[in-house]
């Protein structure tokens, strides 16, 4: 594999500072009241070079959050052809939470990924953005779940709602990795496989339940 040139690990390091920057000031002062002047005021650099690597605030608001789902999109698309719908997507993204943490780390602290994540749910114009987004993510994982069982997505509604299950839960779990004490990769990860060991058991048409 050949590795990046001087140039692109520059261009890198200034787009990974620009992230850092406007997250940090993103989640302290708000996300309405931060403007591109404070980040590349903050970075050192043009607002000519912000707009080189980003469209606009609400694009590197989500650049973290994009790299998760990236990752989960291409751990699904490398999943053995024979494992049923659900069971390839938990597996994905067990698999992508392994392999993220070094790759987020390396662009922002887990903390302040964190702190991105509670900021987004609570600025109503992310909000809103995160849930345009969400819908778009579910279309394509769907798409990519009926190609691998050979269905025609527009006919047979099963992918769709499949999504529409782990996906659920998926949200779940981040509001309650949020919440709770240990916001470690490491928690998200055993939050997420605990919640999804979890969602058959929820479909069964009756619950056990103790006498």
């Amino acid at each position: 594999m050949t590795l990046p040139g001087l140039r692109e690990r520059k261009k890198q390091r200034t787009r990974d500072a620009l992230t850092r920057v406007a997250l940090e000031l993103f989640t302290t002062q708000g996300y309405e009241r931060t403007t591109v002047d404070e980040i590349v005021d903050a970075v050192e650099v043009s607002q000519r070079t912000f707009f080189r690597y980003f469209s606009s605030k609400e694009e590197v608001a989500f650049t973290v959050q994009h790299m998760v789902e990236d990752r989960f999109v291409q751990a699904l698309g490398r999943r053995p052809a024979g494992e049923a719908p659900l069971d390839a997507m938990r597996n994905a993204v067990l698999s992508a939470w392994d392999t993220i943490g070094e790759a987020i780390v390396e662009v922002v602290p887990v903390e302040l990924y964190l702190r991105t994540y509670r900021m987004i749910e609570s600025t109503p114009a992310l909000l809103a953005v995160h849930l345009r987004r969400s819908t778009e993510m579910e279309e394509t994982i769907a798409r990519i779940i009926a190609a691998r069982e050979g269905l025609d997505v527009d006919v047979d509604p099963r992918p769709r709602i499949a999504v529409a299950a782990f996906s659920g839960v998926m949200r779940v779990t981040g509001q309650m990795w949020g919440r709770g004490t240990d916001q470690s990769l490491e928690a998200i990860r055993e939050l997420t496989e605990a919640y999804l060991d979890h969602l058959g058991p929820a479909l069964a048409p009756r619950w056990d339940r103790e006498r």
